[in-house]
């Protein structure tokens, strides 16, 4: 109890420990609820629900036409696909086929997507057809051979297939002619329509999925996990889950894409928990949101502090046009969650929202805020069973530092990710002796809460010694009232090597200076913390869940 002081903080229900975990795969249980409850729903997109025995039939019949086009086992395929039942049944469907899935952003440039194919070395794509002409465009200077395109209708109500195809599929840019030799899927899914899975032994240890990682620190590396790794981190979120929902009757909202780890993982645990899962394509569109959770009443929620400050802001919200009720835990990760925004999101839905703490790398190896144990104001809260948190000196990462000092964190589950693919390099740097280093500074409390600070990558360094944390400086701007987002980095000066810069976005109708900002700073920080440079700006630029991309505004400042 001593190493793990976040024990006395679990809920009753809550075990220590899930050991021994049973081995076995998320498509065992896939075929377990199958067998208990084929007719149960699976899924529901746009109105039109799917059963988990119509889920596997698919996702067989997806399988055997992988197989046929000659796709082999620990061969990679990328999804390049928003949520969707395509999406769902492409996942399961790859790993029937023995195959890895490696879900990507169909929002990134060219550029980016050439070189995450190439990292991979993907031979066979999914795409949805407006980023069909994207993926062509970089087709030649990879190794991709085989490029499978399917239409957002292919999974639509009769009624809204034929509304999409008069009024959104050419205008949005939806219809397209394939090129020779490319695949429609909804050809391939006839074609395969009474063929069996293909016969292919699927391994607890064998290869399961490539999610990228590092994208808003460096360039882009491929996190490789098992299928056994999955499997374990939705038992531990599951076990964690249900102390406050309900498996098979509770439904989730799929909002988070699931290229990013924390929508995966959203998915795996659904089906652990038998979840009816409410796909949303487009977390951005809020409008679709608001009105998905209206119809559906969901009692879960995943996001990004960005996404629920959106939520609270939408004219049917604020105007008591939608009832949240249903909502009984909400889950905020990947930035901070400010306690106004927590508290007036708890107000709405009369349920909890929390933070939570993963990473790519240790597929999510959660660290979340206990449901019914005290909430601490900054805190992602305590590891869930099997998941063990230390903090190590960032200068002698040997040294365990005690609680409330500041250092890396680092983590030890069973589910941490393989490798790097292809880069041993890197993850002899990550993986040590069973530990994963995360790069994230902060400490845990005498409780075993966990409080992060900063990445260890942007660290400032300013001529006069001292470091300084972006997070620290970031938190203390954004209490100013005229101000909606910040972000803070080290920019390089003639003067000194480094120097503080605050970018800020104003709250609509507020007006603040330089000078206001930096009084602000300076009655609150040390004066080596308080920013020497302030821009303003009309946004900051951001990745699909809401993290600020520090790298890209640094770049942008050294142009100049």
């Amino acid at each position: 109890m001593n190493d793990k002081p976040w024990l006395k903080h679990y809920e009753p229900k809550l075990p220590h420990s899930l050991k021994p975990y049973p081995e076995i795969t998320l498509l065992d249980v896939v075929k377990e609820t199958v067998k208990d409850k084929p007719d149960y729903t699976a899924l529901i997109f746009k109105g039109r629900k799917m059963s988990y025995a119509e889920l596997d039939r698919l996702s067989d019949q997806f399988a055997a036409a992988l197989s046929n086009l000659g796709v082999k086992k620990g061969e990679r395929v990328v999804s390049l696909l928003p949520n969707s039942p395509q999406a769902i049944i492409a996942q399961l469907g790859v790993w029937k086929a023995g195959a890895i899935t490696a879900p990507m952003n169909a929002l990134y440039t060219e550029r980016e997507l050439e070189q995450m194919l190439n990292e991979i070395g993907a031979e066979t794509v999914i795409v949805l057809t407006p980023f069909y002409a994207k993926l062509k465009s970089v087709q030649a200077k990879t190794p991709v051979k085989r490029v499978i395109a399917s239409n957002i209708k292919d999974y639509l109500s009769p009624l809204l297939k034929f509304l999409f195809t008069v009024a959104k599929e050419k205008k949005e840019g939806h219809r397209i002619t394939l090129q020779p030799g490319d695949y429609w899927w909804s050809d391939l899914m006839s074609q395969s329509a009474n063929a069996p899975r293909p016969n292919i032994s699927i391994g607890i240890d064998d290869p399961a999925i490539l999610l990228f990682s590092g994208g808003t620190t460096g360039l882009p590396k491929a996190a490789l996990g098992s299928h056994h790794a999955l499997y374990m981190s939705a038992r531990q979120l599951h076990a964690y889950a249900a102390t406050t929902l309900d498996d098979w009757t509770d439904r989730i909202t799929l909002v988070m894409p699931m290229f990013h780890v924390y929508g995966n993982m959203a998915f795996n645990t659904s089906l652990v928990a038998r979840w009816p899962m409410v796909v949303i394509p487009n977390p951005r569109d809020i409008d679709d949101l608001v009105a998905e959770i209206r119809k559906e009443r969901p009692a879960v929620l995943h996001g990004v502090p960005t996404l629920f400050i959106a939520l609270l802001n939408h004219p049917k919200v604020k105007a008591g046009q939608v009832d949240f009720k249903s909502m009984k835990v909400c889950y905020s990760g990947a930035a901070p969650l400010l306690l106004e925004t927590k508290k007036r999101f708890e107000a709405l839905t009369g349920g909890w929202l929390l933070e939570a703490y993963g990473m790519t790398e240790t597929m999510l190896a959660a660290v979340v805020c206990p449901v019914h144990a005290p909430y601490k104001e900054g805190s992602t809260g305590i590891p869930l069973p099997d998941v063990e948190v230390r903090i190590v000196d960032v200068n002698d990462d040997s040294k365990t530092l005690p609680a409330c000092e500041i250092g890396e964190v680092i983590i030890r589950a069973p589910q941490l990710m393989s490798c790097y693919w292809n880069r041993p390099r890197e993850t002899a740097d990550m993986l040590r002796e069973g530990w994963c280093y995360t790069g994230d500074i902060g400490y845990l409390d005498e409780d075993g809460y966990l409080f992060i600070v900063d990445r260890k990558k942007d660290l400032i360094k300013p001529a006069s010694g001292f470091q300084v944390w972006p997070r620290e400086v970031e938190e203390v701007i954004a209490a100013h009232p005229a101000v909606f987002d910040v972000s803070v980095a080290g920019v390089p000066t003639k003067e000194q090597s480094e120097v503080v810069k605050a970018w800020i976005v104003l709250r609509g109708g507020a007006q603040a200076t330089e000078e206001d900002i930096v009084k602000h700073c300076r009655e609150r920080l040390a004066g080596y913390k308080v920013p020497k440079l302030v821009e303003f700006r009309d946004q900051l630029p951001k990745t699909m869940v809401g993290k600020v991309l520090r790298r890209n505004l640094v770049a942008e400042d050294n142009k100049r």
